[in-house]
């Protein structure tokens, strides 16, 4: 009689793991990202965050697709390698995110606050940058982040690194 409910329990188990594996392939399919240290200088203050870095085109492409939260002091950093045009969407990004659109020299182009989950609209700016950083969405309120103000991260050549 054990040895029927054991065999229910390791099939049972063996379904919620194919279940649960097939649900979250897109997590495990996921290359582990390097983490860096990257700091937004504002007028009144810093942010420091841990940011992944995306910096193959794999990379760039998945961003933060199939995931559900963004914790705080975390961030993406799309590293393009060198300034050029960027276009940003949403498709199987399941949270609202603030992005930031950065030249060269640290300096912050563009901002994109609270954008739209699973949303296909481009977000995009006409002059070339070398990154894009995603935040969770309000981060940009929260700490005053505004247009002009500086990332340092040792990718951009800002005199403030």
């Amino acid at each position: 009689m054990r040895g029927g409910v054991v065999k229910k329990s390791v099939f049972g188990l063996t379904g919620f793991l194919i279940c649960f594996t097939s649900a979250s392939a897109p997590l495990f399919a996921q290359e582990m990202m390097r983490v860096e240290p990257l700091t937004i200088v504002t007028a009144a203050a810093s942010a420091s965050f841990s940011a992944e870095i995306a910096d193959t085109d794999a990379a760039r492409e998945r961003g933060l697709m199939f995931r559900h939260i963004m914790p705080d002091g975390q961030a993406m950093l799309f590293d393009f390698g060198a300034p050029r045009p960027a276009a940003m969407w949403m498709k199987n990004t399941y949270m609202s995110l603030d992005m930031l659109f950065v030249r060269q020299d640290g300096t912050i182009i563009a901002l994109a606050e609270n954008t739209v989950p699973k949303s296909l609209d481009t977000i995009s700016v006409q002059e070339p940058v070398r990154g894009v950083i995603e935040l969770a969405a309000g981060t940009v309120k929260r700490f005053g982040i505004h247009k002009n103000d500086h990332v340092v991260n040792h990718i951009f050549t800002s005199t403030l690194n």
